[in-house]
């Protein structure tokens, strides 16, 4: 168990502990009825959703798809802005949000509409045997934004929804998202500065857990020359050792250097070494030209990096920078170059306050409690660009399996539950006057 999942733990127990449990008020009660109620309407508009192909570079399908959750945020009476992301050749982003009470907690209600299932994918089609349903972003994040718009159906029903003040944001581009960030994201980062709360709505990792610190992800690329001559005179003075095996080199003490801290991972992706070399980052692809005999000229490998805070992605590429650029090969020489990506969300004790209170509405419905998930299973996620702003969970929304598979799937069966959760958590997050 690692060290900072361990501080989880104890955080949970700390906070936990401080968390006071209540019997469900009759509002909570008339919430959970109107959820069991609604399963099947909720599941209709799932399947509509779904069967809407919004791969993230359908541009036309992901506005689609705002525009379905737009009517219906509306009909809430949530105001509702599409943030056109064409320039970084995106669809775009939905927000909608309700101002309640002046002064109130806010909470920034976090999913997504677009799949990685593009256009030219043979997944396409919601399937329902039962309470088991397959289909594209069926539980990333469909299922997750339907939670969203049915808790607030339900909290409109019993009539607070309108003394609430939230904002939904529903990004466009979450599995690919457009470059540079300081445009892709800067709605969302925006919405955050305005808020207290974030709750993100990415697939259940399972009903009794849920995401309070998440890996950052950001890239990285070696580029290594060497002289380029007849490989016969390779090791000599005058050829030196060539870029394949200066690479061979850098990379062999990265594995050996830092491999083995706790939550670091990073992995050489791409490799493309030879006399030329063509690659093309965008595409994740490209070609090369060498013969055995002659020595090797140019390599590109092209890798990503995930780290748990800042501290810890700086120190890594430090390390990285004075392995690559330091104590060459004859003959060679190599440069290393870093691109941003989505930032870590450490653990904070924010975090843990906001998932005790949602492990507090877990217990009071009988489900049990809710502990903290371990960041090194879970990947980047866009509650990572407000984390630096509000206290923030995220794994709140639907429950399933296979995400990102042609077997992603969706437990219909606890859809009302996860419904009433949030409703729930939602309501005595923005009312109570500590949490």
């Amino acid at each position: 168990m690692g060290r900072f999942y361990r501080l989880f733990l104890v955080l949970f127990l700390l906070f936990g502990a401080e968390l006071v449990t209540a019997d469900l008020t009759e509002l909570e009660n008339k919430i959970i009825a109107i959820a069991e109620r609604d399963k099947e309407s909720a599941i209709a508009l799932l399947a509509r959703t779904v069967n809407i192909n919004s791969g993230t570079m359908n541009h036309l399908g992901v506005k689609a798809v705002g525009e379905v959750f737009a009517e219906e945020f509306q009909h809430l009476g949530l105001t509702t802005t599409w943030h056109d992301m064409s320039e970084v050749n995106r669809a775009g982003h939905l927000f909608a949000e309700t101002a309640g009470e002046s002064g109130s907690r806010c909470l920034l209600l976090i999913g997504h509409l677009d799949t990685v299932f593009e256009l030219d994918s043979p997944f396409q089609k919601f399937d329902r045997q039962g309470d088991h349903a397959t289909g594209p972003g069926v539980n990333d994040m469909k299922g997750g934004d339907v939670v969203i718009l049915y808790a607030l159906k339900a909290l409109k029903e019993v009539g607070v929804l309108d003394d609430l003040n939230l904002i939904v944001a529903l990004i466009g581009d979450e599995e690919k998202s457009g470059s540079p960030k300081s445009i892709s994201r800067y709605h969302l980062i925006e919405a955050s500065k305005r808020c207290d709360i974030a709750l993100g709505f990415e697939i259940a990792t399972s009903l009794n857990a849920a995401t309070v610190a998440r890996r950052g992800s950001s890239g990285w690329r070696l580029d290594v020359t060497g002289k380029r001559a007849h490989s016969a005179g390779i090791f000599n003075d005058e050829v030196g050792s060539g870029a394949i095996f200066e690479a061979a080199r850098i990379l062999n003490q990265f594995h050996e250097q830092l491999t083995g801290e706790e939550y670091l991972t990073f992995n050489p992706g791409v490799i493309l070494g030879g006399t030329d070399v063509d690659y093309d980052p965008s595409q994740n692809k490209g070609g090369t030209f060498g013969k055995t005999n002659v020595v090797s000229q140019s390599v590109v490998v092209h890798g990503g990096l995930r780290t748990i805070s800042p501290a810890q992605e700086a120190s890594a590429r430090a390390r990285m920078k004075a392995i690559a650029e330091n104590n060459h090969l004859p003959k060679t020489s190599a440069q290393i170059t870093f691109q941003d990506g989505y930032p870590s969300m450490p653990p904070t004790e924010g975090n843990m306050a906001v998932l005790a209170n949602l492990s507090g509405v877990s217990v009071d419905l009988d489900q049990g409690e809710v502990v903290a998930f371990d960041p090194g299973k879970r990947g980047a996620a866009d509650v990572s660009f407000v984390a630096g702003y509000v206290d923030v969970i995220d794994g709140v929304g639907a429950e399933g399996n296979g995400a990102h598979t042609l077997d992603e799937s969706i437990d219909l069966a606890t859809l009302p539950l996860l419904i009433q959760r949030a409703a729930i958590l939602i309501h005595r997050l923005s009312t109570v006057e500590h949490y």
